[in-house]
């Protein structure tokens, strides 16, 4: 049980890291502008060496960061919910922490897999034809990393929550 608990936790650490990191880069599309490299992620754009703030208020921008701002605080309340999933004690005996932990995993899951969905579509659709030469970049690749990993602290947390469910039920008998 608590083998799944740690594992669980050391995605969601690292998985809230890359969230973050992710979110916060500039690098989330690359493409050649009259001639020169530039790159963008969802609060920046750079062109020339040179960064400028995204001041369009543009729909697909503003649900993909709100999605991976949602994802990271998700992720962080399962990260407390899953160290306080360490004590064993209760004070709802119905309630379980690493139960709960796994919930809020899978939410983050969910937040992020939204927000590169969005991201996705509308750069592929609109962003691709509009630039020739141009590529997702690495804050990108960490959006779906990040995914994996917040997926994966989820199922370390049921497997861990249905361990300890299995063990008080085997020895309330």
């Amino acid at each position: 049980m608590y083998s799944f608990m740690g594992g669980g936790l050391f995605c969601a650490i690292i998985g809230n890291i890359l969230i973050v990191v992710s979110t916060a880069t500039d690098y989330w599309m690359q493409y050649r502008l009259s001639g020169s490299y530039a790159h963008q992620g969802l609060w920046r754009y750079c062109m020339a060496n040179k960064c400028y703030m995204q001041t369009a208020s543009i729909a697909y921008w503003n649900a993909t960061r709100a999605f991976m701002i949602l994802s990271g605080m998700a992720c962080f309340a399962g990260i407390m919910a899953g160290i306080l999933s360490f004590t064993n004690f209760s004070a709802f005996e119905r309630f379980s922490r690493s139960f709960a932990a796994g919930i809020l995993f899978f939410i983050s899951t969910l937040f992020v897999l939204l927000a590169m969905a969005i991201y996705t579509g509308v750069t592929l659709s609109f962003l691709g034809k509009r630039f020739g030469d141009w590529r997702f970049s690495w804050s990108y690749i960490l959006g779906w990393v990040a995914m994996l990993m917040t997926f994966f602290a989820g199922i370390f947390y049921m497997c861990a929550h249905r361990m300890y469910e299995s063990r008080r039920v085997v020895g309330s008998r």
